[in-house]
């Protein structure tokens, strides 16, 4: 690593953390199984993806699934909270998550086109912003910048198993709020609500809500930014209102009627893609803006999403 991007990173995080988390990166980073929440790690074994994508060809599915991958939708979703700040009623967030921004050149430009004339307050960001999962990651930071230009407003984001540390100086430096276990108020005539987020929680478990929670105070309303779902159990009990995640893709590659043949998480299946609720958390998994292993998508389509925050 370069001397200059560690002195960023142990400036950001104290030098303590910094050599941690790189540490953690060090060790399990490549690693196909036995790391993580789920055993197998598909992302990591990179021999395999080329024979995915040549039995795709085989197959004669290859270039319909490529177009399928660039033909990013966007949603809406309107979630309603009896205690949301009366300010805030209306508000709205711009939720992009997976965009593994050096996969698909053709679906990020389908993305600036989707972003340019969007009206909302704050766009959200929930990890996967590389193709790969280690290795060289200046194509994915000069992905994420064009991506970049055209969203509007504070920008905030969250790492995830597809992201290494060292990204985090380049995605600040281009405006990006990045959370690090960590939260940020958002003042609206004299009312708030916070905006959480944690570090990946999936493959290299470095997630900590109870540190990105300190700050909030009890009963105010509060967001958490998560790349995966899989922690619904705990964002709940820690009293949060709404978790906005991804990873999962929906399954990317899906039968008939976007049933996934597998969602590479330990979850339940409902809440593997689109708005879901746990006890009095609601939530929202988005099946993300690019493609993970291989860019094709069946029965899937990328999505970003708007949400509305509604009181009621």
């Amino acid at each position: 690593m370069h001397e200059d991007l560690l002195t960023k990173l142990e400036q950001r995080l104290g030098r303590v953390h910094a050599k941690q988390r790189l540490g953690i990166e060090t060790d399990h980073e490549a690693q196909v199984f036995g790391q993580g929440l789920t055993f197998f790690h598909l992302e990591n074994w990179y021999s395999v993806h080329s024979v995915i994508r040549n039995a795709l060809r085989l197959t004669g599915l290859y270039g319909r699934g490529r177009r399928n991958a660039e033909r990013i939708v966007l949603r809406h979703n309107d979630v309603w909270f009896k205690d949301l700040p009366p300010h805030f009623d209306g508000f709205t967030l711009l939720h992009i998550s997976d965009m593994h921004a050096d996969m698909n050149e053709a679906a990020m430009r389908r993305l600036v086109e989707l972003v340019a004339d969007l009206s909302y307050d704050v766009c959200v960001l929930t990890g996967d912003f590389r193709g790969k999962t280690f290795g060289p990651f200046e194509a994915t930071l000069d992905g994420v910048s064009r991506v970049r230009a055209h969203l509007k407003g504070p920008v905030y984001g969250v790492l995830g198993n597809h992201d290494t540390i060292q990204m985090v100086p380049g995605l600040e430096a281009m405006g990006i709020r990045m959370l690090l276990n960590e939260s940020e108020a958002i003042v609206r005539d004299g009312q708030r609500i916070y905006i959480a987020g944690i570090d990946d929680a999936h493959f290299f478990r470095v997630d900590n809500i109870e540190k990105a929670a300190s700050q909030i105070p009890d009963d105010e309303f509060s967001i958490l930014l998560s790349h995966t779902p899989e922690i619904y159990r705990q964002a709940a009990h820690a009293d949060f209102n709404l978790i906005l995640s991804g990873h999962t893709h929906g399954g990317q590659i899906c039968l008939p009627g976007s049933i996934p043949i597998t969602l590479e998480s330990v979850l339940p299946r409902r809440m593997g893609s689109g708005a879901w609720q746990y006890h009095d958390m609601k939530g929202y998994t988005s099946v993300g803006a690019g493609s993970s292993v291989v860019a094709v998508r069946f029965n899937c389509p990328p999505e970003i999403t708007l949400h509305h925050l509604r009181r009621g």
